[in-house]
């Protein structure tokens, strides 16, 4: 029978904390508690029903903050991953140099050995592979032994080419401006072409002696507008067989395209001009009644009457 009343002294307190009921509850807690120290089943239990309405319950505290930043971080490294193995495939596949360049963006980077850079240097043509590294110093290195590995580094427009030991200490760092590589990939193109093939310069192809003809009649301030590095022709293998003129002027400037013979090779090499002088050099061009069709106009007039 409970006992409902207050208990009158020690004895009656003694008497009850000794009982059976209280005993039991006692021993109850204290399995218990050591059930949960041993296999931590409460935790569990509510880690379980928390699941259950986990979908129901607001993301919101530091728990879900930091799960945010965890998946943002996890799906950040996983495309920074995928886009530095799709640069180096696409530099593995690479056949030149200006398409390594395209394939990455800024800040991005490849690995080529040593022997990929040589295949690449090698299918430049002469002129063009000496702006990129002297073939005297390139094989200096390659005599050395050392060199291993090539790594490609794209600052902005510029890139930054480093040839590398098998410990990756720099032998030859390589700076290639934006514009000495669009001019890299403009006369890479153009290597083996012949002007009458280039859209560009449809229809304003010029036998050269017709060309140098109206030049030596400007004044000498329109022909060092007309061509402002003679010096980089003069320095091309070969003799100027056509001259073409493009009909597109970007920032101020036209694109001029000197077509060289040498033996059976022809390639032509395009400079940038002033696109004021072009104009007058044209129009005294056109004067001489070679503009429909420059090269047959030339012909026709040469030919005996």
């Amino acid at each position: 029978m409970i006992d409902w009343f207050e208990p009158q002294n020690f004895n009656d307190w003694l008497r009850r904390a000794l009982g059976l009921r209280p005993v039991l509850m006692a021993v109850a807690v204290a399995c218990i508690m050591v059930l949960e120290m041993r296999f931590d089943w409460v935790e569990r239990a509510l880690g379980a029903y928390l699941m259950t309405t986990n979908a129901t319950r607001p993301r919101s505290g530091a728990i879900w903050e930091k799960g945010r930043r965890t998946l943002t971080a996890q799906k950040t490294l996983a495309k920074i991953v995928t886009d530095r193995q799709a640069s180096q495939r696409e530099a593995r596949r690479a056949e030149s140099f200006p398409q390594i360049a395209t394939g990455l963006s800024d800040g991005d980077s490849a690995m080529l050995s040593a022997e990929h850079f040589r295949e690449l240097y090698l299918k430049l043509p002469r002129e063009v592979a000496g702006k990129v590294l002297s073939p005297f110093e390139l094989l200096k290195i390659s005599a050395h032994g050392n060199w291993r590995r090539t790594y490609f580094e794209k600052n902005g427009q510029d890139l930054t080419v480093y040839l590398l030991d098998d410990d990756n200490r720099v032998l030859r760092r390589i700076e290639v401006p934006a514009d000495g590589m669009l001019q890299l990939a403009r006369e890479d193109s153009l290597a083996g072409e012949a002007l009458e093939n280039l859209a560009n310069f449809k229809n304003r192809v010029y036998p050269a002696d017709h060309f140098f003809e109206a030049l030596d009649f400007l004044p000498e301030e329109i022909r060092r507008n007309v061509i402002l590095n003679p010096e980089s022709l003069l320095k091309t293998p070969g003799r100027i067989v056509k001259v073409g003129i493009s009909d597109e002027a970007v920032s101020g400037y036209i694109e001029l395209g000197f077509e060289f013979a040498l033996g059976d090779r022809h390639r032509v090499v395009p400079v940038q001009s002033h696109a004021w002088a072009v104009w007058r050099l044209r129009s005294y061009l056109e004067e001489k009644g070679a503009a429909a069709h420059p090269i047959d106009a030339y012909r026709e007039d040469q030919s005996p009457r």
